[in-house]
């Protein structure tokens, strides 16, 4: 059997995707999206640069700290200052300062940008790419250099552009990438433009297109067609203006279709899991028909169509959805809506017993239907699951809670919790102040439950996010709320849903403890 060829995946998602309109990831975000992207088997994450703010700057501190089993860290920024010697240049330094093993900097190949942008002269600007790449190699660091707008710098003035890589190659870099970066190009052009460069470049190239004329992934795909073995692209697509190429289209279409190797293990099958993670994680709703990871991607509606399916998979659908991570909906089912949820059930081994299984299919279209949205939920559609099949525990027992607001006359807010529980017939009755409403009941809660549970110290609420479901209500709508949670070897989601934004957030949050320790006690039985 032929060996597949290496395809590396390069995720810019933490830098370019965050510059998407409307996105702003807070520190732990990044953390988060950063080891579900080694967990799917990304080669590289460019983590941002470190110069630019200090949550970019406190990533690389941080993610030292955590284990990587795939990926390497890059920190990205941009060729020295005109008027600096490289080691004196303080964005060179910042991006030393963070440790990461790769380095990857932009460098101009359009003499327009060089000209009228940087107002530097042309062999101005070839120094200041040599010099900064000989000098982060002098450091032991793998340097990428993404030639900026070089299609369009080709097209303007090819041998400028094509001098600039002569020159980053000359310095020492150890892959090149030729950068679509106002997302103009046509295909055509960049199999052309490609094949010229590789005449006249010897070391890797890689492809870096932005999705203005939606093309993004086309030319991804045209650039690997004629050699390029490095992609770069973000999750969903998310970038500024109209977005990067779509790693969620770009690795399954070079997997499935083009038979190259992308991914570690069996990351293909977590492309939906991710991808509807960092929807979550930025607070955006998920393109229900975008190819592969959509909700819609596998869906058949009425007709022939479904006939057909029913028949051979083959008829209507061009992958099957599972490799992916995706599932198949029959629209005009008693399922409908609900196949997302199938292969979670799978592993209760329920299959077997149809009226079991239609009766969770049924609670969870029941709640979908409320607002429920399990995907970035999976606590609380387990625990749901183990209602349903009489193996869930109750820890305790809500006797009552109070949550408190006060603005004093130094116009600063006090936020204070008052939660009774019972456990074991012991009633236990704490307070907590909180930065918030939810931080104070997480405080009231954990102090409750710690001197019964000790266990529940070593997990912490990593996010919090509001969701309006139904808009046209206004302030009376009712509102989703998922709490993302983390101990030191799993992160869980779990949702509440009411008209009541702290209602909805207590049953977020009580998900989340039950969840935590009735994993701890299968783990004791195990």
């Amino acid at each position: 059997m032929k060996t597949r060829e290496k395809i590396i995946i390069y995720d810019t998602t933490l830098r370019d995707g965050s510059q998407a309109e409307g996105i702003s990831f807070s520190l732990q975000d990044k953390l988060g999206i950063a080891m579900k992207l080694d967990d799917l088997g990304v080669d590289y994450i460019e983590g941002g640069y470190p110069l630019s703010n200090p949550k970019d700057k406190s990533f690389f501190k941080e993610i030292r700290n955590l284990t990587l089993k795939n990926a390497t860290i890059t920190a990205f920024g941009s060729t020295k200052r005109v008027d600096k010697k490289a080691s004196e240049d303080r964005g060179l330094r910042a991006l030393l300062f963070s440790d990461a093993p790769t380095i990857t900097i932009v460098a101009k190949s359009w003499d327009f940008h060089v000209t009228d942008v940087l107002k530097v002269s042309l062999d101005d600007n070839l120094r200041m790419v040599s010099d900064s790449v000989k000098y982060l190699k002098s450091k032991e660091k793998e340097v990428i250099v993404d030639a900026e707008h070089f299609f369009d710098g080709y097209k303007g003035n090819h041998k400028y552009a094509i001098k600039v890589l002569k020159v980053a190659q000359e310095s020492g870099a150890d892959t090149i990438v030729l950068c679509d970066t106002n997302g103009g190009c046509m295909p055509h052009e960049v199999i052309t433009i490609t094949k010229i460069v590789f005449d006249r470049i010897k070391v890797p190239l890689g492809i870096h297109t932005h999705n203005d004329c939606d093309l993004a992934v086309a030319n991804a795909i045209s650039a690997v067609g004629n050699g390029i073995r490095h992609v770069q692209g973000t999750i969903n697509g998310f970038g500024e203006r109209c977005g990067n190429a779509d790693l969620c289209s770009l690795i399954p279409n070079l997997v499935l279709k083009g038979k190259f190797s992308c991914l570690r293990d069996s990351g293909l099958k977590k492309l939906t899991e991710i991808s509807r993670y960092v929807y979550e994680v930025a607070n955006f709703a998920s393109r229900m028909n975008q190819p592969f990871v959509g909700s819609s991607a596998f869906a058949h509606k009425g007709g022939l169509h479904v006939n057909a399916i029913q028949k051979n998979k083959n008829t209507y659908e061009h992958i099957a959805p599972e490799s992916v991570g995706n599932a198949r909906k029959i629209l005009i089912s008693e399922l409908s809506g609900s196949s997302n949820i199938l292969a979670k059930v799978e592993k209760y081994n329920i299959e077997h017993n149809p009226k079991l299984m239609k009766k969770i299919l049924k609670k969870v279209q029941d709640l979908e239907n409320q607002g429920y949205h399990f995907e970035s939920a999976e606590g609380s559609f387990d625990l749901l699951v183990k209602k349903i099949l009489g193996k869930h525990k109750g820890f305790f027992d809500l006797e009552d809670f109070r949550v408190i607001v006060e603005k004093g006359k130094d116009g600063k807010s006090i936020t204070r919790a008052t939660v009774k529980i019972r456990v074991d017939g012991i009633e236990e009755l704490t307070v907590s102040d909180g930065d918030g409403p939810v931080n104070a009941l997480d405080g009231a809660l954990r102090r409750a439950l710690e001197k019964f549970f000790p266990s529940i110290r070593n997990m912490k609420l990593m996010d919090y996010k509001v969701r309006v479901i139904s808009q046209k209500d206004a302030t009376a709508a009712k509102v989703k709320v998922i709490i993302e949670t983390h101990d030191d070897k799993d992160i869980w989601g779990t949702i509440g849903v009411s008209e009541n934004i702290i209602e909805a957030s207590w049953q977020a949050l009580v998900d989340s403890f039950e969840y935590k320790l009735l994993k701890d006690e299968e783990i004791r039985e195990a």
